[in-house]
Order: structure tokens, then sequence, then C-alpha cells
């Protein structure tokens, strides 16, 4: 009972604002387009409205030579995602690839995956991974929108973009009207979420917007308690007409679950085990992230437009954990080859491991938009800009410790306690320093045809310093100094026959990092980058007068300069290859009696081409972490103004967890159901069904027979309220 009071307490405390509307808050009054329910955007509005994560030119989807994804922060919260990562995986041909190690928040796309190819960004600033993690934004309560930009990125963000760049857009202050809502709501696992934001204008050129999150859980395995809590708060000053400036803070706290996978028992997986947590009973996760920019965006004209954005991350990471596990087959070994002999029947835990990231991340990111008119029907669009950022990590471990080693029974056992004989300490430290200059541009030839092209110029430099305790106290030495540089560039074009139609191709050129560039280590430095490039050809299409949309998508990706070593004892080379290619496409539509389609597909072949490892020829396998076929399927029906059901399919196809494809990863499909019921016009009432048919699976792995389950059958219940 002391735990329920202060639940509710602290739940009061967080929607006491909803319910104490301040008396000069500039509300306008209630219409009929204000019901609490979430209807969706009109099917047109992704492809017709200026998305910058696409293009720096504020082009629309319909007017970029590449595929672009839009997931609406209102829809992800009526569907009852639980994290950005969620929400993201439902766009087309992109799958969830998170586990503990890289903070949950890995995703692959286009046959490629991992924080070093498919870059994660905020507010359109990239965010530079520790040891290939990142573990902000924290909770989907802040997202305004996600928007995924499909294919090599690098041209507009940088290396680490060679499958495509997730832009996480967080709330901005509304101008016009004041906003309060909030959200309570409680579920299966004892589950709980409460949150509250609001936001509008305090003078006529002052405005706020500020955000709260609260959520909890007992995880769906044993110790598997989970809790995260995050802040933000905004406020846009426009002195003039002309200029903007909006200062911004985000802090988010999470304690994930401190489950690395389930091991599997000859190969399968077994239900009886379905529960169980091999971690030790004080394995401990935490992740601490604090992001606060400044933005000034001056347009003293309609053909010249000026923005700057500064910005400072940090985050401080921590891991000590019993992190892998194997059932012992016959003879005593791991099925996955580990020679420890062990006791057949038995799960064998290793790897124990404690680390810490403490990291900052410095930035600044400029840019001039000239729009010029050159004749009747041709006009030109011209940004040019500058990209610098200066990143510190301290990476500490505890790698020289005693080896933890046991063997418990695969159903019941003492979790026992992390055995640490050494300590977490700073081992190394590095300093990353890249500055970027790039440049766009967009020549409409008349009202059908534009070209489309760009450049980035980036050179990156990693400093390393090693960190030793002889007699116990704390000596640098320096150990890297590495530099590299990188060109990108993209030229595509785009056809409009009529103004909802639109015919594409697009050629790009793309850079990824060999491992973590903050993290580059002394055997990296005689390689390169990886470097890579994209064919896409596309159409684009609003029709039904703006109540469907459609998008067609086919490519070929080519990654050169893997390494390779064609001997066990010959040198690394950076000479393989992967590659590539498949069609995407996505179809919404609003119809009568409101009822709303939105799907998406993705068939894919990735291939290593050129690939030898160790001396073993990996040729023709499907790198690992790579589904290929994914679809998604979203139906809603607005039965009456009060009344709303969602249903929703998400199908993952077979993935392999290793280079050899010796471990598949079975395909899944999961359905998820929401219904909603406006009790008034301000309050509305959602139950949320999660994975109704209760389907085991795997959301991703943490060693080639580990998996990470994802969450069983659930309930969650809601209570709504905006006013």
């Amino acid at each position: 009972m002391p735990f329920l009071s202060s639940r509710l307490a602290f739940a009061g405390a967080l929607l006491s604002p909803v319910f104490a509307v301040p008396l000069n808050a500039q509300s306008a009054p209630t219409s009929d387009n204000e019901d609490i329910l979430v209807v969706g955007q009109h099917a047109q509005d992704t492809l017709t409205t200026p998305n910058a994560t696409g293009s720096r030119l504020g082009l629309t989807p319909l007017e970029t030579p590449a595929t672009i994804s839009v997931i609406d922060g209102a829809t992800i919260r009526a569907r009852g995602d639980l994290s950005v990562i969620d929400a993201t995986s439902r766009a087309p041909g992109i799958s969830n690839a998170g586990n503990p190690g890289n903070g949950g928040t890995a995703l692959a796309a286009r046959g490629f995956s991992g924080q070093g190819s498919v870059l994660q960004l905020i507010d359109g600033i990239r965010l530079f991974p520790a040891a290939g993690t990142i573990t902000f934004p924290t909770d989907p309560w802040m997202v305004e929108r996600i928007d995924i930009l499909s294919g090599p990125a690098s041209v507009l963000y940088g290396q680490g973009a060679l499958g495509g760049a997730v832009n996480v857009l967080m709330r901005k202050p509304d101008t016009q009207r004041t906003q309060i809502e909030g959200e309570i709501g409680y579920g299966s696992q004892d589950s709980f979420h409460v949150a509250a934001g609001a936001g509008g204008p305090i003078t006529e050129r002052l405005s706020y917007r500020i955000d709260g999150s609260y959520r909890r859980s007992d995880g769906y395995v044993d110790r598997g308690q989970s809790r995260s809590h995050a802040v933000s708060g905004t406020l846009r000053w426009a002195p003039t007409d002309t200029l903007v400036v909006t200062a911004r803070d985000d802090y988010g706290d999470q304690k994930p679950m401190r489950y690395f996978g389930t091991p599997l028992i000859d190969a399968r997986l077994d239900d009886r085990i379905r529960e169980r947590n091999y971690n030790t009973r004080d394995g401990f996760i935490r992740y601490r992230d604090n992001r606060t920019s400044l933005q000034v965006d001056w347009t003293p004209s309609d053909a010249l437009t000026v923005s700057n954005q500064a910005y400072r991350l940090t985050s401080k990471r921590y891991w000590l954990n019993l992190e892998s596990y194997c059932w012992i087959a016959a003879g005593g070994v791991c099925p996955n080859g580990s020679t420890n002999a062990g006791t057949p029947g038995r799960v064998l835990r290793t790897d124990m491991t404690g680390i810490v990231h403490d990291q900052t991340q410095w930035g600044d990111q400029g840019s001039v938009t000239l729009r010029t008119r050159i004749a009747d029907g041709v006009s030109n669009d011209l940004v040019m800009g500058f990209d610098v950022n200066l990143i510190k990590l301290t990476y500490s471990h505890n790698f020289g410790s005693d080896p933890q080693v046991s063997e418990v029974d695969p159903f019941a056992f003492d979790p026992g306690l992390i055995s640490d004989t050494q300590g977490i300490a700073p081992r190394y430290r590095t300093r990353t320093d890249e500055y970027a200059v790039f440049a766009e541009d967009r020549l409409k030839l008349g009202a059908h045809v534009s070209i489309v092209g760009g450049v980035r110029y980036e050179r990156d430099r990693i400093r390393r310093w090693s960190i030793v305790y002889p007699g116990g106290a704390s000596t640098e030495t320096f150990a890297l100094d590495k530099r590299l540089h990188n060109m990108t560039w993209r030229i595509g074009s785009v056809y409009q026959p009529v103004p909802t139609v639109s015919l594409y191709a697009q050629y790009a050129t793309g850079v990824d990092p060999l491992g973590t560039l903050t993290t580059y280590s002394t055997g990296q430095v005689q390689f390169s980058n990886a470097v890579g490039d994209q064919v896409e050809v596309g159409a684009k299409a609003v029709f039904l007068d703006g109540h469907g949309t459609a998008t067609l998508a086919a490519y070929r990706i080519v990654k050169k300069r893997l390494l390779a070593q064609l001997t066990p004892t010959s040198p690394v080379e950076q000479v393989g290859q992967r590659s590539a290619k498949g069609v995407e496409a996505a179809v919404s539509l609003d119809l009568p009696h409101g009822v709303g389609i939105d799907a998406n597909g993705s068939i894919l072949d990735a291939t290593f081409d050129d690939f030898v490892s160790g001396g073993t020829s990996f040729n023709g396998n499907t790198p690992p972490d790579v589904p290929e076929t994914l679809a998604n399927l979203w139906l809603r029906w607005n039965a009456t103004r009060a009344l709303q059901a969602r249903a929703g399919l998400r199908y993952v196809g077979r993935r392999y967890s290793d280079n050899a494809n010796s471990f598949r990863i079975p395909s899944y499909t999961t359905v998820d159901a929401t219904l909603s019921y406006a009790v008034t016009p301000r309050v509305a009432v959602a139950v949320h069904g999660y994975n109704l048919f209760d389907r085991d699976y795997a959301l991703s792995t943490y060693t080639n027979q580990q998996w990470v389950l994802g969450r069983p059958r659930s309930i969650d219940v809601s209570l709504r309220v905006s006013f």
C-alpha cells in the first residue's frame, strides 16, 4: 500500500497541470475538429508537406528523389507503441536489431544493420554512438514525428548512414493556442505509465512546451523490473517576424530490464524457460542522457534563410551483468562452439562484464539557403552549410577481472551475485573531432522536371589514450591518432507528369565506419572507412482526391572495403564486399465510413559477395540481423465520433545470427489492437492489446543461440485527457 500511495501521489503531481488550467491560458474554443480520439492525418499530408529529413531544401517527399517515410507522433501514441524503436520498426523496410549491448536502439534497413549503418538523429542532428550504443531519445511521449530516409544518407548527415537515417523530431510549442494533455495507464506485468504535457503562447512573441513521462514494469521474465522517466522543455521566442530563437532541453533516465536473452535448448526455444532470466540477482543497467540545444532561424526575405543550431549531449551508461548463457549439449560443449566443458543438460553462464560510457558531444550546424528565379518556369534552390562536432569519451570496464563461470539447472536455480575481482575503472579515453561542409541544390525546369544534387566533405580525427594503473595510480599513454576524410555525393531527378504523381531516379554514395568512430582501436589504424553506393528508382502518388497515397521503390546498394582475412595466419585486408537489392512499397488509404488502411512491405536479397574471415569464405551468405522480408498492416475504423478501433499486424522474416548462416532465427507475426472510447470530447479510455496470439519470438539476438524475446500477450488500459 505505501508503494501504491506513492505511485498515485506521483501521478497526481505530474497530471495536476492537466486539471488546473491557468486562468490566463489562451485556449481556443471547442470545435468539432478537436476530438480527443486520434483520427490520423489525411493520407496526402505525408507526401505533400515539406520534409527537412530527406532534403535540407525543404522539399516535399513528392519532390525528393528518395524514399521518405513519416510516422506521426499522435499516431504512435494512439497505437500504444511503448518505445521509439517499436514505432520506427513499423516503417517500410525497417526492423528491430536492438539488444542491451547497443542500448536497445539498433535498427536494420535495406540489408544493413547496427548503429554504424543506420544513422539516428534528433531534430536533424546526428548522434555519435560509443561502442555501437545509443540510448536517446527515451520516450515516445515527447515525439512530434519520426522521419525515415531509406538508403545512403551520408551526403546529408555524414558517415554511418549507408542503410538509412532515422530522424526523431521532438514536440514543439504551439504558437496559436494553449494545449494541455495527459495520460495514465496500467497493464500486464504490473506496467504503469503516467505522462503529461502543456504548451502554448505566453505572449504574442513567446511560447513554450513542457512534457514529462514516467514508466515502470515488472517485466516478462524473472527479475525483469524496469523504469524510466523523461522530461523536456522548450521556449520559442520570435522577437521579430523574421527571427525565431528556440531553446530546448531534454533529459532521460532509464533502467531497462536486466535481461540479455534466453538460451536455446537443442537449437529450439523451450517454452518451459520462457520466463527465466539467467542474469545475476544484482545485474545492473542504467542510461542517463541530457541534450540541450539552441536554434536560430532568420528569414530576412522569401529568397534567403539562415539557420544555426548549437547543442550539447551528455550520456552516462552503466552495465554490470553476467551476459552469456549456453545450454550444454551432449559431450559437454555448447552448440555455439564453446570449448568449455560442462555438464550436459545444464546452462553455462559466462561473460561477467562491467562497462561505463561517460560521453559528451558538442556541436554546431549552420546553413544558408538561397532561392533564385532564373527565368519563367525555371528556378534554383541552393543550401550551403557546415557541421562541426567534438565528442569526448571515457571508457571504463573490468575486462581484467577473473572469469565468472557457473552452471545452473535451466528450470530452477539461484541467480547468484556478480563476482568482480578487479572493479570498473577508466581504461581509455578518446577525443573525436569532426567537421564537414555540405551543399545541396535543386534546379527546377518548368512544372514537371527537377534535378536535385548534393555533396558533403567530411574530416574526422580520432585520438586515443590508454589508461593504466601501475602501482595503483592511473597513468595515461597516447595510443593512436587516426585521421579520416570522405567525399560523398548524390544526384537525382524527379519527373511529375501531374502535380500528384512523381517518378524519380537517384544515384547516391555513402560511408560507414569500421566499428564505431568514437571507439576506434589500434587494430583499425591502418584501415579507412567502408564505402558504398546505391541506385534507386521509384514512384509516388497521391490519389482519391487526397485520401490515398502510394510509394514504390527498387534499389541496389553495394558496400566495399570490408575487412577480410584469407587464412587464419594471413594479414587482415580491406577488400571485401556485400550488397543488397530489393523492393519497398507502401500504401495509405482514408476510406468512407471511417475506415483507414496503412500497409507496407519489403523484399530484399542481402548477400556477402566477397567476404573471407579466418580462412573461411562466407560468399553467398546473408549478413546477420537482416530479415529479407518485412510487412506491416494497420486497419483503423472510426465506428462513431466516440469509438475507434485499430488493429495492426507486424511480420518479420527469418534472419541469421552469424556470418556462416548456421543459426537461423525463425520468422514471426504479431498482432496488436486498440479500442478507444471518448467518454467526453476531452476524456478517452483506451485498451491496448499486444501480441494477441501470444507468439514467442526473438526481437533480436545477443549471441548465436541466445534470443532476446519480445513481450508476450499483454493488455494495457489507459485514460487520456486533453484540453
